[in-house]
């Protein structure tokens, strides 16, 4: 038995492009971070290997997703007020947002000019936002002829990406993100997957990707170990893996992972987490060797779980766990037999991936939210304030380079052909050989 990538990304892939030139969702056509590019530059500055820097207006953290010739984003233009934030939803915001109006944007792959600048809606008076969130940090996904924009509760909108022209959209999705939203959508079949684990609810809700109607919505209905909502909510991004030849829809949420048939949602096994009040859980889950890997939130907790489990499933079905500069945030990533991570406070540590064995650790600068991608035996980590580290996917820890742009990087790295797209607070980047 062994778990295997599905084959939910195939669907992206049926166009005249080659695979390696899509990075269709959040971390990649196969939801991993990892990528079969060769000539990805390990250096850049503002003035070096930079093909083409383009301006993003408003306030974005999506991550860029690509298709042919087109690298599309999401972002928020927000109206601030003289009102104070409400408390006790702290995040020293100087006032009230009053306004935001969502976009989605699509930047040419080749000169990095905006082909298409589309206002989906305008909000008065929105749910609140953390300063360290956006309005538009789910990252959409894009497919041949079409773009899904996800804002959470806000709205999730279907774009022809050829003409611009709104499809459908579906705004009576809801629930209290408290902080803002931040989960990615996923498309499997014909179908998109959305988790929306709020402070007052929390369930996963499959729409006909088509017409934008419901297929199937299941509550989480997970026991809680507290009646504060706060320590409810999460922000992962769902993946779909193959366990002996039939999918699962592995969803993460606060204090409990739940797997769903993705077909019908039924589900399939839930497992709650080794530590309670684990809340805010936001890194995808990666799979090999048998195991998925899962983290958990606030206390972070990095878990391996065995595969071929169902039902309610023991906590002996855990093969190893660490606490050790597990993220909350960033992703993991899988190569060969070696996992690396790298912890919010940036804190970069390598691990057996069948036994938890830590092979090393070292400390980087900076704070980290993006998630590493990891490309021709190298792996990318981009930090908050601009400086992107390149190091080694080895057994022992050899750094190659630490490279700075102007703004920091709340987005995850795409990977398109012989570039790297990416994202800062302010602009977005191709970075490659000219």
């Amino acid at each position: 038995m062994r778990f295997s990538l599905s084959l939910a990304a195939a669907t992206l892939l049926l166009t005249t492009a080659r695979p390696a030139d899509n990075w269709p969702e959040f971390r990649g056509p196969n939801g991993d971070g990892t990528a079969d590019a060769k000539a990805i530059p390990t250096e850049w500055s503002e003035t070096k290997n930079v093909r083409w820097k383009t301006a993003i207006h408003g306030k974005g953290w999506s991550s860029p997703v690509v298709w042919g010739d087109q690298v599309w984003m999401t972002t928020a233009d927000e109206v601030r007020g003289a009102k104070t934030a409400p408390v006790p939803r702290t995040g020293g915001a100087k006032g009230a947002v009053e306004r935001v109006t969502f976009f989605a944007v699509c930047a040419d792959r080749n000169t990095g000019k905006i082909s298409h600048d589309i206002k989906l809606a305008v909000e008065d008076n929105p749910a609140f936002c953390i300063d360290f969130n956006s309005y538009a940090s789910p990252t959409p996904v894009v497919e041949d002829g079409r773009l899904y924009a996800h804002f959470g509760s806000h709205g999730t909108w279907c774009v022809d990406t050829a003409s611009g022209k709104v499809l459908w959209e579906r705004k009576d999705l809801k629930c209290d993100h408290f902080r803002g939203p931040g989960s990615s959508p996923v498309v499997y079949k014909n179908l998109l997957v959305l988790i929306f684990d709020g402070f007052d609810q929390q369930y996963v809700a499959a729409l006909d990707k088509s017409t934008g109607q419901t297929v199937w919505k299941k509550d989480r209905n997970i026991k809680y170990a507290t009646d504060n909502g706060d320590y409810k909510k999460a922000y992962a991004t769902a993946r779909v893996l193959e366990v002996n030849g039939k999918p699962q829809l592995i969803c993460p949420s606060a204090e409990c992972t739940i797997a769903y048939d993705p077909v019908t949602g039924e589900e399939l096994w839930r497992f709650h987490h080794l530590k309670k009040s684990t809340m805010n859980v936001g890194a995808r889950p990666v799979a090999g060797h048998g195991l998925v890997y899962l983290v958990s939130g606030h206390p972070s907790q990095l878990m391996a779980l065995k595969e071929g489990v169902s039902g309610m499933v023991p906590k002996d079905a855990v093969a190893w766990e660490t606490d050790k500069g597990v993220p909350t945030r960033p992703s993991l990533l899988v190569q060969g037999d070696l996992l690396f991570m790298v912890s919010d406070g940036g804190v970069v540590s390598c691990l057996d991936a069948k036994t938890g064995k830590p092979f090393w650790s070292e400390r980087l600068n900076g704070e980290y939210t993006a998630s590493p991608v990891l490309v021709g035996g190298h792996i990318y980590l981009p930090n908050q304030t601009g400086k992107t580290t390149v190091i080694k996917a080895a057994r022992e820890y050899e750094p190659v380079a630490a490279n700075e742009l102007d703004a920091g990087c709340m987005a995850s790295p795409a990977v398109a052909g012989d570039a790297l797209i990416l994202r800062t607070k302010t602009h977005l980047y191709s970075i490659g050989k000219k």
